[in-house]
């Protein structure tokens, strides 16, 4: 893990205005981690866990306070430079899934490469294939998405995240559709993700199983960090 900062949130907060009056969705949130982490986020319905997950991945640039991704204050990016910022530094897993039905599953995966990187389409054929191969699913490259079951969805999603080697991954509720073992693989391709490229993952999860994958959780509530907990750092699963 690297000593290099891949987030520095200070005082970080977001408010929305409703036909009811102010919402308050964060407020003084401090955090920071490093390059190669891996931290869970945690929290009840409302807690905060997806407004601030917007705010990391560079969705939403309405805030109080200071965030830095990779060294770079978010605010004071114009929007064609924040917009290539998050397409080439920064990967979405969303709960949601968010495939294009009318595309095949091969064209959702290489879909990132459209967007103003220097990528061409026969090298992002390769790795959104060897990414297919590597969550499980060689065969799927010209199905429809709306023909996969959910967890496979949410495998091509995954693959989809990877094929620009994000160095940022942000991932809500990622095992949420998966099985328990191919929730397990998926949560070992994250430990070879942070071993090999030195990926910095976020995962908001419920789920005990990958709270228990994490060397570090973060809980929020009501908007604000209630404890953030460090465990000693184990061997990644699948080491000896």
């Amino acid at each position: 893990m690297s000593d290099a900062l891949a987030i520095r949130a200070a005082g970080l907060g977001r408010r929305f205005g409703t036909p009811d009056g102010e919402v308050v969705a964060l407020t003084g949130v401090d955090l920071t981690v490093r390059a190669g982490e891996l931290v869970g986020v945690v929290g009840r319905s409302g807690a905060g866990k997806t407004t601030l997950l917007q705010l990391l991945g560079a969705l939403d640039r309405g805030y109080e306070g200071s965030l830095q991704i990779d060294g770079r204050e978010l605010r004071d990016l114009g929007d064609r430079a924040l917009s290539r910022f998050r397409n080439s530094r920064i990967g979405f897993v969303f709960q949601a899934f968010n495939l294009l039905p009318d595309l095949t599953v091969g064209a959702n995966v290489i879909l990132p490469a459209h967007f103003g990187v220097q990528l061409d389409e026969a090298e992002a054929t390769r790795r959104g294939k060897a990414l297919l191969q590597r969550v499980g699913l060689p065969d799927v490259w010209g199905k429809r998405p709306l023909t996969l079951s959910g967890g496979q969805r949410q495998r091509v999603a995954i693959a989809r995240a990877l094929l620009l080697r994000p160095a940022l991954l942000l991932c809500d509720e990622p095992t949420g559709a998966l099985d328990a073992t191919t929730a397990a693989e998926v949560l070992d391709l994250f430990d070879e993700l942070r071993r090999e490229q030195g990926t910095t993952l976020l995962l908001v999860t419920h789920d005990p199983e990958v709270q228990a994958r994490c060397p570090r959780v973060v809980t929020l509530e009501a908007g604000a960090v209630a404890s953030d907990r460090v465990r000693a750092e184990g061997p990644a699963a699948g080491d000896p």
